[in-house]
């Protein structure tokens, strides 16, 4: 399988390039241009109650895609929702990701909710996506992606972590004095702690949602 990232990082596409027999799992609705020849099947990967856990707990699709070439080879474009980066890693064992930011990935690879503790509360809700398996993995972000080793501890703005390898642990706390955290709304930060992989986007999307807020409609009094 041979595939292209176009217009990074702003608003990145993945276009995957598929011989006869190979195939290429993505999001529901994530599809935005394919050749004749792919053949699309929709399931529920993992069964029922991993397609329910994904759509209650994380919003995720409960069905994905399967894209295949037959008759020849082919190409479809996959396109993620935020305008935003796309990152190709290779996973050979685990892999957390935000809410959202699976796009697609290599049937091999698996896509499922994993509980994330009281703490998850503060981060996104309690629920985050754990991706296992082996093959290749292209999720998405908000804005540009970074890619940084951690060798001890990092901190990074509650909002702006997107995926972490299972290495790293970490916990929320908040970015200034409690008394001044509780005065002016200071924000919460994740502390992650290890030796890993740890990727940041370069906007969040709750950010623009608390700049767009005070521009929106409100329905006169009168």
């Amino acid at each position: 399988m041979n595939y292209q990232l176009l217009c990074k990082p702003t608003y990145s596409a993945l276009e995957v390039q598929l011989q006869p027999g190979e195939k290429i799992v993505a999001e529901a609705g994530a599809m935005s241009w394919m050749s004749p020849t792919i053949k699309t099947e929709t399931s529920a990967r993992g069964g029922v109650m991993a397609g329910l856990s994904r759509a209650f707990l994380t919003g995720e699709s409960f069905f994905q895609n399967i894209y295949s070439a037959e008759g020849g080879p082919g190409e479809v474009g996959l396109v993620p929702g935020a305008p935003g980066d796309i990152v190709a890693v290779d996973i050979d064992d685990e892999l957390y990701l935000e809410k959202g930011a699976y796009l697609a990935s290599e049937e091999g690879v698996k896509c499922n909710a994993k509980w994330d503790g009281l703490r998850g509360l503060f981060n996104e809700g309690m629920f985050v996506l754990k991706v296992d398996g082996r093959g290749k993995l292209f999720f998405n972000c908000y804005g540009a992606a970074e890619e940084i080793d951690v060798n001890g501890e990092y901190i990074v703005d509650n909002g702006y972590a997107v995926a972490w390898e299972p290495s790293l642990e970490y916990k929320i706390v908040r970015g200034g004095k409690k008394i001044r955290s509780f005065l002016f709304s200071d924000q919460l930060v994740l502390r992650f702690r290890g030796h890993g992989k740890l990727w940041v986007q370069s906007r969040s999307p709750r950010a623009l949602a608390a700049w767009a807020y005070p521009f929106r409609p409100v329905k006169s009094k009168n």
